[in-house]
């Protein structure tokens, strides 16, 4: 069990390394919205309007695609706008995602997420006020494409492991942002910088914690987060 817990870690060790590299080399397109949306086409925030993801969105639907065509690969931080707005729609889907802890039968589990809501809710209020500030003409919105499973039908096992299984690839995506703006110098604000800094520290920190969990909760017969690749959350049985 540990060393099936230590090897894992050692690959999350390496493909965060091997993302940093990729973001080292590469060459930008410097469009405000580097994501491939179109700035103010749909709302992040529908988790306010409490009608869950866009009605056509299916769990699993973008299967290992989404490492090709997400943040891990052809996405770019262009500036510090594209930055904050896409920030904000990303922890909008965690703190809705977490909010749903407070079902779990762990209390680890609901503790991990008071977290998370706490602390990117206090995020999000802090980069809207930034959006609001040093950007008054621009929306503040993106075309966001979930990355998360509907956990509101699930409980016990489920709702822990799926929970986990997801938020850690949530988190890599939002660690790999944060160290695209940073390498890159796009920050035109010291603020930004310094709260990129902390959500790629935290979050990082936080993977490895739920790769834990998963590893000590559920042996890792489901594959961890590496699940997608034999059916699990990114793949096309998606493990539920």
């Amino acid at each position: 069990m540990k060393r099936r817990v230590a090897v894992v870690v050692t690959v999350v060790t390496v493909l965060v390394a091997s993302v940093t590299t990729a973001v080292a080399v590469t060459v930008a397109n410097d469009d405000e919205n580097s994501f491939g949306h179109r700035d103010g086409m749909m709302s992040s925030r529908w988790q306010e309007r409490g009608d869950g993801p866009p009605r056509d969105w299916q769990p699993g639907r973008q299967g290992r695609g989404w490492m090709m065509h997400g943040p891990m690969h052809g996405s770019r931080v262009a500036s510090e706008y594209a930055y904050l707005a896409e920030m904000v729609a990303h922890h909008e889907e965690a703190v809705a995602a977490a909010q749903q802890l407070k079902r779990s039968e762990r209390a680890a589990m609901r503790e991990f997420g008071k977290s998370i809501v706490t602390s990117q809710s206090a995020q999000i209020e802090q980069m809207n006020r930034w959006l609001a500030d040093w950007y008054p003409d621009r929306s503040g919105q993106v075309e966001y494409q979930p990355m998360m499973r509907d956990l509101t039908g699930l409980s016990g096992d489920r709702l822990d492991r799926v929970f986990l299984q997801d938020m850690i690839w949530h988190h890599m995506a939002a660690v790999m942002m944060s160290q695209q703006l940073l390498m890159r110098d796009l920050a035109g604000h010291q603020q930004v910088q310094v709260l990129a800094t902390r959500i790629r520290a935290e979050q990082h920190a936080e993977i490895f914690q739920m790769q834990r969990w998963l590893g000590d909760w559920f042996d890792g017969r489901d594959g961890g987060m590496f699940g997608g690749m034999h059916g699990g959350p990114m793949g096309p049985g998606m493990g539920y």
